[in-house]
Parts: C-alpha cells; sequence; structure tokens
C-alpha cells in the first residue's frame, strides 16, 4: 500500500512490514463497523490504518492520553526530548499525532479521543471491526486495554497486539501476556504474525 507521506517523518516505531500487515488487516476487518487503536503516539499506526480505511470509507478512532508511556518518560531510553512540554511539566504528543494526521489528508478519517483509555472505554457502545491494542507496556495499563476494550470487538473482527515478544530478553512482557489471555479465552485465533505485531480473529 503506498502511502500518502514519507513515515520516516513521524515519530515513532513501526517496522514497515508491520505497518503494512496492520493496513491489510484493518482494510479485509468488517466494513460495517469502525476501527479504533489504543495507544497512537505521534500518529504512525493511525497513518498506516487510516490510509487503508479511507480507500473504503472507514472510520479509526484513536484512543491516547497522550502524556506518553512509561518507557517514553524523561530518563528512559525511548523519551524524545521534543514532546515535553515545558508549561504543562509533561509530555504532550497530541500536536505530534494531529501533524501527522493532517499532512496525511486523513482529518475526516481519523478522529483523535483524548483521555485514559480505560475511562474512555466505560463510556464506549458501538461494536468494532478492528481493534490495535499498542498502549502501555506494563502490566496493569496492559490488561487495562485488554478488557477494556476487546469485548467491544465484533465476531469476525480482528485484534491486533502490537510488540508480542516471547523472550524477555527481546522487550516487555505485558503485551505478551494479553496475547496469551487472548488465545486462552476461547474468544479469538491466531491468523497471522508480522515482526512483534500478532492478528487474531474473533471467533
Amino acid at each position: 500500500m503506498k502511502l500518502p507521506i514519507d513515515m520516516d517523518a513521524i515519530k515513532g516505531f513501526m517496522p514497515e512490514g508491520e505497518g503494512q500487515a496492520l493496513a491489510e488487516a484493518a482494510r479485509n476487518a468488517p466494513a460495517e463497523t469502525p476501527a479504533l487503536e489504543v495507544g497512537s503516539y505521534c500518529g504512525k499506526s493511525a497513518v498506516y490504518i487510516g490510509t487503508a480505511l479511507k480507500a473504503r470509507g472507514g472510520t479509526l478512532f484513536t484512543v491516547d492520553h497522550h502524556r506518553g508511556s512509561e518507557e517514553n518518560q524523561p530518563g528512559w531510553e525511548h523519551h524524545d526530548a521534543d514532546t515535553w512540554d515545558e508549561e504543562a511539566g509533561a509530555m504532550d504528543t497530541l500536536p505530534f499525532l494531529r501533524r501527522s494526521i493532517r499532512l496525511a489528508g486523513l482529518e475526516d478519517v481519523v478522529i483523535p479521543i483524548v483521555g485514559a483509555s480505560a475511562h474512555i472505554a466505560s463510556h464506549w457502545q458501538t461494536p468494532l471491526g478492528f481493534l490495535f491494542i499498542d498502549g502501555g507496556h506494563s502490566i496493569e495499563p496492559a490488561l487495562a486495554d485488554y478488557n477494556s476494550w476487546t469485548p467491544f470487538v465484533c465476531a469476525g473482527g480482528t485484534l491486533a497486539i502490537h510488540d508480542v515478544f516471547e523472550n524477555p530478553a527481546d522487550g516487555g512482557q505485558a503485551p505478551f501476556e494479553i496475547y496469551k489471555l487472548a488465545i486462552a479465552s476461547g474468544l479469538f485465533k491466531e491468523t497471522s504474525q508480522a515482526g512483534s505485531l500478532r492478528l487474531l480473529k474473533r471467533l
């Protein structure tokens, strides 16, 4: 899939192979329901998903508090000083997300929702044909994202989980734990993988 902007211009980590697999899964998800991602950061995954959905008239809701995950905070390996808001005394990645969406021509497709994932989910009512979980990577927020949002995935819908590493030496284990929960639930079946991305179908 051809993308509308240079992805190297967007902050964040999403290898092209994983992004293209994500886009293909979103494009093939049930068309009558919207897509939703948890954890948009600066918008790299939103551009992949949004571009795929635009081709078929879909909509992506992207949920993030935009204050950064644990590993994005000052002093941690993945902190980017450009995202630090001195006035707020905290990170603020929302302007970067909005810029990415604008440059990609996706403002009519990608709808940002700013706030805590679980709180937003507690007010959500719409079935989802596609759910991408890429939020906090420690166990508590990962479990909260999984427990809050997977009940909305409709039959035949797709659950995508990013940064799934079986070997602790390769990365944090929280995404792997929720991946195992999804399989053990009997509600999801893995259909494919690309790098650290796991794609599952809601049975």
